[in-house]
Order: C-alpha cells, then sequence, then structure tokens
C-alpha cells in the first residue's frame, strides 16, 4: 500500500503551511495574453478525468501537477501529461507546488471536497470544485467565505449550467415570459440509478485486502475509519454512503436546481422537508449509514417580483415521480427523467438537463422569439474569466448559498416527515436539534481543518 508521509496523528502541525493564508495569487503573472496558467489535477479518475481533459484542452493551461490516492488512476494520467509531478498526496502536492500552480481542481469523493479545495483557496488559489461544493452546510458556509475573503476565483461543477439551454431558459424567466413564479419542479429519474444507490444492509464486518495501487488511508481522509471492501467504496458506490457521498439529490441536485435558483434571484430557504423510502426509514442499519434511493424534497423560499408569492421547490428521485399532472405537461409522451419545470401564472417551461428549454403550451408560445445567446464552456469559460478577472457562472459567491440549499435537502432526507424551519443567517434549525446535528460532522483524529470546528 502507498503511504503518506503525514501520519494522522500530526496531520495539522505537519500541514500548517498548507492551511495557512497565503499572498496575492501567483495570477498576477499571467495578465500576458500569451502566458499560460500551471494547473494542478486534484483526483483524476471518473470526472476528474473529464475535468482534466477539458481544462488541458484550454491553450492558456498547462497541466502541471497531478494527485490521485489510485496509483493506476495516477500512472494511467502521468502518460496524457508526461510533464506534470505526480503525487498521491494532495498535502504534498500543495506543499510543493504552492509558488508554482496558479489553480486547481477538486475532484474527489464529496467528503474531502472542503479540505482541499479550502487549503487550495487559503494559498491564493483558483479552485474548480466538482459538485456538491462540500459534504455538509456548515463546510460550505465557511468555503464560500474564504473564497470571498481571500478573493480567488472559483467555479462548482455544474456543465449544465453554461450550455446555451440553461441561459436562454434563464432569460425567459426574468423576462416574465410566463408570468410570475408560482412552482418549481426537479426530477431526477434517470434509468438505472436505483440500481447504483442498491445498500441493501449494513457495512461488512470484515475486511478485503487493500489494493496495492490505492492508499486506503488517504481515500478515507476525513471519514471515520472502517475496513477496505471491494465494490461498494473505490471506485464504485461511494455515493451511497453518508460517510463519503450526499446521495442522490446531493449529486444531481447542483445541476437542475442552478437555472432555477439564478433565474429567480433565490436565496436561502425558509423551510425544508422530506419524505423518503418506506424501507429505508424503517431500517436503522440503512438510515444510520447509507442514503434512501428514493427521496421527494420540499423547499420553500420567500417570493420576490419573480414570483408569485412564497414558492414551493420540490425534488423527486428515485421511484418518487412528480405528480401526473405534471408529468402530462410533456409535450411528448415521455417527460424528461431529469429535468426543471418552472410553473408560471401565464405558462410553463420546461428545462432537459442539457438540453433545450421547451415553452409550454408550444402552441401560445410558437411565435415567442428566441434569444440569440452565445453557447458556453464550462471549464474553459472559468479559466477565460480567471485571466479576465471576471466572475465565473457558478462562482461560489453563486453556487455557495444554492450548495447550501440542495444539502439541506440531503439533512430533511435523515430527519424526514417534519417541516424544519431554517434560520440561514444563525446556520441553525431553531427548532430541531437533531436536524442541526447534521449540519457539520465529526473528523477522524488527525485530519481536522485549522480554524474550522467539526462537530
Amino acid at each position: 500500500m502507498l503511504r503518506n508521509k503525514y501520519g494522522r496523528r500530526t496531520f495539522v502541525k505537519a500541514t500548517a503551511g498548507v492551511f495557512a493564508m497565503g499572498a496575492a495569487s501567483p495570477l498576477i503573472r499571467a495578465a500576458s495574453p500569451n502566458s499560460k496558467l500551471n494547473h494542478a489535477v486534484i483526483g483524476v479518475g471518473g470526472m476528474g478525468g473529464v475535468d482534466r481533459q477539458n481544462f488541458a484542452g484550454h491553450e492558456h493551461v498547462r497541466i502541471a501537477a497531478l494527485c490521485d490516492v489510485d496509483r493506476s488512476r495516477l500512472d494511467g494520467a502521468g502518460n496524457d501529461h508526461p510533464e506534470a509531478t505526480k503525487y498521491d498526496d494532495w498535502r504534498e502536492l500543495i506543499e510543493a507546488e504552492g509558488d508554482k500552480i496558479d489553480m486547481a481542481n477538486a475532484s474527489v469523493p464529496d467528503h474531502m471536497h472542503f479540505p482541499i479545495a479550502m487549503a487550495l483557496i487559503r494559498k491564493g488559489k483558483h479552485v474548480y470544485c466538482q459538485k456538491p461544493m462540500c459534504h455538509d452546510v456548515a463546510e460550505v458556509r465557511a468555503l464560500t467565505q474564504a473564497a470571498a475573503d481571500a478573493g480567488v476565483h472559483t467555479q462548482l461543477g455544474t456543465q449544465a449550467a453554461s450550455t446555451t439551454g440553461s441561459r436562454m431558459a434563464e432569460h425567459y424567466i426574468r423576462e416574465g415570459v410566463i408570468g410570475k413564479i408560482q412552482r418549481v419542479v426537479l426530477c431526477s429519474n434517470r434509468p438505472g440509478a436505483i440500481e447504483a444507490y442498491r445498500l441493501e444492509g449494513p457495512r461488512p464486518a470484515t475486511a478485503d485486502p487493500i489494493p496495492e495501487n490505492l492508499n486506503w488511508d488517504l481515500w478515507l481522509g476525513t471519514a471515520p475509519e472502517r475496513h477496505f471492501n471491494n465494490g461498494i467504496y473505490h471506485s464504485m458506490k461511494w455515493r451511497a454512503w453518508q460517510d463519503f457521498g450526499t446521495g442522490w439529490s446531493g449529486d444531481i441536485g447542483c445541476h437542475l436546481m442552478h437555472a432555477p435558483w439564478v433565474s429567480l434571484g433565490l436565496r436561502a430557504p425558509s423551510k425544508v422537508t422530506a419524505r423518503v423510502q418506506e424501507s429505508w426509514q424503517r431500517s436503522p442499519d440503512r438510515r444510520r449509514d447509507t442514503w434512501p434511493q428514493s427521496d421527494h424534497i420540499v423547499w420553500t423560499f420567500p417570493g420576490n417580483e419573480l414570483t408569485d408569492g412564497d414558492i414551493e421547490m420540490d425534488w423527486y428521485d428515485g421511484h418518487f415521480y412528480p405528480p401526473e399532472e405534471v408529468l402530462a405537461m410533456a409535450p411528448s409522451e415521455n417527460y424528461p427523467p431529469e429535468s426543471a419545470l418552472w410553473l408560471g401564472t401565464e405558462g410553463a417551461l420546461l428545462l432537459p438537463n442539457g438540453g433545450a428549454p421547451m415553452l409550454l403550451p408550444r402552441e401560445q408560445f410558437r411565435e415567442q422569439p428566441r434569444p440569440e445567446l452565445p453557447a458556453g464552456h464550462h471549464y474553459h469559460d472559468f479559466v477565460d474569466a480567471i485571466r479576465a478577472g471576471e466572475t465565473s457562472r457558478s462562482d461560489f459567491s453563486i453556487s455557495g448559498p444554492m450548495s447550501e440549499t440542495v444539502l439541506l435537502g440531503t439533512v430533511a432526507i435523515r430527519v424526514p416527515d417534519v417541516d424544519l424551519t431554517w434560520d440561514a443567517t444563525a446556520l441553525r434549525f431553531p427548532y430541531n436539534p437533531e436536524a442541526d446535528h447534521y449540519l457539520r460532522r465529526s473528523y477522524r483524529a488527525g485530519w481536522e481543518v485549522p480554524g474550522f470546528a467539526s462537530a
């Protein structure tokens, strides 16, 4: 097994420099139109591979460093970027490359987003972070503030947010094309997703041999100690475990919520509630360890000039589907299995994930002008925003409060069938201490983040 030079007990002391607030970002030197930004890839497999390839495709980006706890994945990425320095430990990368890199992406399991992104931001590096932004609500709040304080550029990995379809939907809503918005319905009922979250029993009591290519201690990171087992953690079903992932809504929710969030100028909800899969709710072992395969979450938001009073936003996944009257609105017999629907006083707008918006009923909006909007590239636009000193589409100032809202849904899942009043200013549920417990988790001893209070 690969070994990291930092023992868990000496993590905080050994990485004091990693987490120390750095000076101004070295991107000042990148002002020249022909200069390149040195980029570090943290997490090279899965979505990390997609992220790496997209950043490498920008003419002003140089892949300078690669990091992954899986040596086979790391070596494979190294073949694509032979000039990049390779690390299995992100702390060593930041310590060694801190004066050389300008930006980085954190594309690892959800439970490690916060410590990695926070260390980078405190070093003055620009950060692209996969969704959800963090594992816990309190982590999101701290990271959003840290990015603002450091003055760095950030981007959440909500690729659909940069598509022409998302931009068009936002335009229609802001222009009042379907009137005042009364309700928003999100759903993710994609075929095969149920199986990805199927974990019927508790974690195995016995251990499988740790593969030689995997540093299991580094993979666990902040999460509690547990045995390695084949096929259910790395690199398969980690999203289904509460210690590592944030469930189905945490996985896809940021993608689907972005356009409604931005188009309506939403802020923190006043209330959230959830109903869940009955078999999961009745099983103490599953509720303690895993996420359900089906949820229905409802957030209530204060109204504004674009809404018809306070509005509710629904999320359906797994075997929980939008109501029949919603499904019947699709112009074809198949409602998009992953989509956002705005219901307004003068019509509706349906946006399939990554697709083009449909104004409904179609006959009513047949003559509606289509705006001429440029196609976006989520990765390249982020690089260009850094170079131009502009705010990106999913900057943490935008995606941070949205990510908090998504993760409030994961709290409601763990306290189902209860109307949870939310106090965003105080970062608490004033009438439900049980729900407060899920806003932040305890970190494994030696993996604490300086300046941040875990549970």
